[in-house]
């Protein structure tokens, strides 16, 4: 356990040092517990959550880096690889594809990543994923970003 707290506070300084180089993260460490994190994701330009903000819960478990931290939506989002219930993502780095070089913030930039290009063949939201294996992309976009506009945009007024 103290060998996971010694990384976290590490990448917790990097956090602080490195706020302006990546303008699409915004990573936060909860006050009273190193082990729980939330960050804010933009969504990917030219795609359907774009001008979206997205908030992610990062639950971190003692043996970090080891085995990977469990990390969900908390902003609703029509992915094919996220549940829409749970915001559970489908990610290999999440699962068995994870290595102790993975940092948050890495982890953060391939979900982002994930956003700009979905796997609709593993889908964890069916709805989404067979509106894009069955090539209906325009339907895809079309609820991808009305859930956008309702659940990851300011409201005006």
């Amino acid at each position: 356990m103290q060998a996971s707290r010694a990384r976290l506070f590490k990448e917790y300084k990097e956090v602080q040092r490195e706020k302006s180089v990546d303008p699409d993260i915004q990573l936060v460490c909860d006050d009273s517990n190193i082990f729980k994190w939330t960050a804010l994701i933009k969504g990917p330009s030219e795609t359907p959550y774009e001008g979206g903000v997205f908030q992610l819960a990062f639950a971190i478990p003692e043996q970090y880096p080891l085995l990977p931290p469990q990390v969900r939506f908390l902003t609703k989002i029509f992915h094919p690889n996220v549940h829409f219930k749970t915001g559970e993502i489908c990610l290999d780095i999440l699962k068995n594809a994870w290595s102790p070089a993975w940092t948050l913030q890495s982890v953060c930039r391939a979900i982002i990543a994930l956003m700009a290009h979905p796997e609709p063949d593993s889908p964890l939201n069916c709805d989404s994923g067979n509106l894009l294996r069955s090539g209906d992309i325009r339907g895809y976009q079309s609820m991808a970003r009305m859930y956008t506009r309702l659940a990851a945009m300011p409201k005006k007024g």
